[in-house]
């Protein structure tokens, strides 16, 4: 394929292979795992339920909340969403973000804002080829009472991909209420029928949602079972497999992908602010491996998407998946610890609410 865009038919083509390979794993047969997207063979690829995708076992994430560490004045009044998707620094952190990525065998990139899917398609330029994309753009879509209906969404995806430059999507993850409960079953329907059309049009290969809501989750995976192909919710180094009626268990039975959002707590696992050359950065890179070899112990999980600012960070990231899986008891001790200081740090507002997640 080289460096150019992917055409429709590209595309037909990639999404018809996914499908043989989600049916040779649901027969029993192991997928083909010596061609990932973007293969390395120093990083690990693990099977995003049912469509087949050899995702890598650690992605990047959209965010860049603490990106001003890096790049000074970046933020417009303190607001990480306020950043100008067009400035130069910006822009060339994004771009040498997924550089690296690329090289480590990294192989997907989960957007969900305006300006994530702005840059992240920009960095692609040329290279689409390389990565997945997840798409949300969570400003017009569900958390939007102007988009609650099948065709208001439709709208949205159309007129997002036109900005974005993309012909198709590799994900459509919309973005609901974190508490998704508060939708309708109305406003349900509308977004499932969405999401089908878009699949059916060619515009997503794979579908899902994102939400925080985990009974209301496992209700609409068993609810739209051929639609719900992926799942974004949150996964901490603190989230364990709950004693009975689990959501691993929906999962499982149907066979859903699953990205883990938050897996560093919103960042309060760690000791600094993020910059490279900070007092506390060597021990940050420890907790962030440890964090990240723990959810990975994890089967039905497909990959964290910790977001990431410095290419060190990326590095950082690769290193902990080829490191030894289980932890030590050493190790599980310095992490518990860890997290009982992130748990600690959490406010009551705001992302308190993180707590909620240590049993799925």
């Amino acid at each position: 394929m080289g460096a150019r865009e992917l055409s429709r038919r590209d595309f037909v083509r990639e999404t018809t292979a996914a499908a043989a390979a989600a049916a040779a794993a649901a027969s029993g047969a192991e997928p083909d795992k010596a061609k990932p997207l973007n293969y390395n063979p120093n990083m690990e690829y693990r099977r995003c339920g049912r469509t087949g995708l050899m995702v890598s076992a650690v992605c990047l994430g959209g965010h860049w909340k603490r990106l001003n560490e890096v790049v000074p004045g970046i933020f417009k009044g303190g607001n990480w969403l306020a950043v100008d998707p067009k400035n130069p620094d910006f822009l060339k952190n994004r771009t040498e973000i997924v550089t690296r990525c690329i090289e480590l065998g990294i192989n997907y990139i989960d957007a969900c804002t305006r300006a994530e899917t702005l840059a992240y398609s920009h960095a692609l330029k040329g290279r689409r080829d390389k990565m997945y994309l997840g798409y949300s753009w969570y400003e017009h879509e569900l958390r939007n009472p102007q988009f609650r209906t099948a065709a208001a969404l439709l709208k949205s995806l159309e007129e997002g991909m036109t900005s974005c430059g993309l012909d198709y999507v590799d994900l459509w993850r919309i973005t609901m209420h974190e508490r998704s409960s508060g939708h309708t079953k109305a406003e349900v329907e509308e977004m499932m029928k969405a999401l089908e059309t878009a699949k059916q049009q060619g515009k997503a290969r794979f579908t899902g949602f994102s939400s925080h809501d985990r009974p209301h989750i496992k209700w609409m995976i068993e609810t739209y079972p051929k639609i719900v192909d992926v799942i974004v919710t949150p996964y901490t180094a603190k989230t364990k497999e709950a004693p009975s009626d689990s959501l691993f268990d929906a999962i499982k039975k149907h066979d859903v992908g699953f990205f883990g959002i938050k897996p560093f707590a919103s960042g309060s696992l760690f000791k600094g602010g993020g910059a490279p050359s900070g007092p506390d950065a060597e021990e940050d890179d420890k907790r962030a491996r440890l964090a990240i070899r723990y959810i990975l112990c994890n089967p039905v999980i497909t990959a964290p998407i910790p977001g990431m600012i410095t290419t060190h960070q990326v590095e950082n990231a690769a290193l902990a998946v080829k490191e030894r899986r289980e932890l030590d008891r050493a190790e599980a001790e310095q992490l518990k610890a860890a997290m009982d200081e992130a748990w600690a740090k959490l406010p009551s507002t705001g992302h308190g609410w993180l707590r909620d997640w240590e049993y799925v």
